[in-house]
């Protein structure tokens, strides 16, 4: 009845987290690129802006930081999900080798997990004895529980590519967004535009990220959108005193 209640319990788990986790890790993605994409953009356009008010400057200066930005991201979400899986490939084997010439030490780390989820006695050795002699039940145990790990889908690199650097050039788009509808003469309106634009959007990314996971949205919100735009204003800073303190 363990053993049943067991894998009735796993499969239940992997409908959840078909139709859940999902979702987080499209989140996770888009988060990691919009925000990225906009605080360094930000940041690159404010440097430029107080250093020069020259709005073409401004302009191509934002656009080059949008797409090296997307490129960028795209490419080393791309690498750092190949390399999840291809260590997830490695602990398989090297698991799996274990399990060969290993057993009494893998056993016991079964009954270690099982332990912990207060199973104990005759149940707990009879649930061991069930998974042990099942090896891919065994392998997949070991590697979710004791070195918590999950499998990563051969094409998620690619997906994961795409969305971060499109991400990327959605976040990246914004805080140039306001200079493109100012003139020479109103570039101090178009940092304040694009800081406040910025700082709204930050926010809106911490609520929406609390409301789908876990926390307070009002307190996400403005803890992502006062990291970011200090992240930004650190730019804003260097130009300034670099320029002597004043805007040219």
């Amino acid at each position: 009845m363990a053993t049943r209640l067991l894998f009735w319990r796993k499969e239940e788990e992997d409908a959840l987290s078909d139709e859940q986790h999902r979702q987080p890790g499209i989140l996770s993605d888009f988060i990691l690129g919009s925000q990225d994409g906009l605080v360094n953009v930000l940041g690159v356009i404010l440097g430029v802006a107080i250093a020069s008010r020259d709005l073409t400057i401004i302009l191509a200066g934002g656009l080059a930081a949008t797409f090296a930005e997307s490129i960028s991201m795209g490419a080393v979400a791309y690498t750092s999900t190949l390399a999840r899986r291809d260590h997830y490939l490695a602990e398989v084997e090297r698991e799996r080798q274990e399990m060969v010439e290993l057993p009494h030490v893998e056993r016991q780390e079964v009954r270690e997990i099982f332990e912990r989820w207060d199973f104990h006695g005759p149940e707990l050795e009879d649930i061991v004895d069930r998974i042990v002699a099942k090896p891919k039940a065994w392998l997949e145990l070991m590697m979710a529980h004791e070195l918590n790990l999950a499998p990563v889908d051969k094409g998620q690199a690619r997906k994961s590519a795409i969305l971060v650097g499109t991400a990327a050039i959605v976040g990246s788009l914004i805080p140039l967004l306001p200079f493109m509808f100012v003139g020479a003469e109103t570039i101090f309106t178009g940092i304040l535009v694009s800081l406040l634009v910025s700082s709204i959007t930050l926010f809106v990314i911490g609520w929406y990220k609390a409301k789908m996971t876990v926390g307070r949205p009002g307190r996400s919100g403005a803890q992502m959108a006062f990291i970011g735009i200090a992240s930004a204003l650190a730019g804003f800073g260097i130009a300034f005193l670099v320029s002597g303190g004043r805007v040219t």
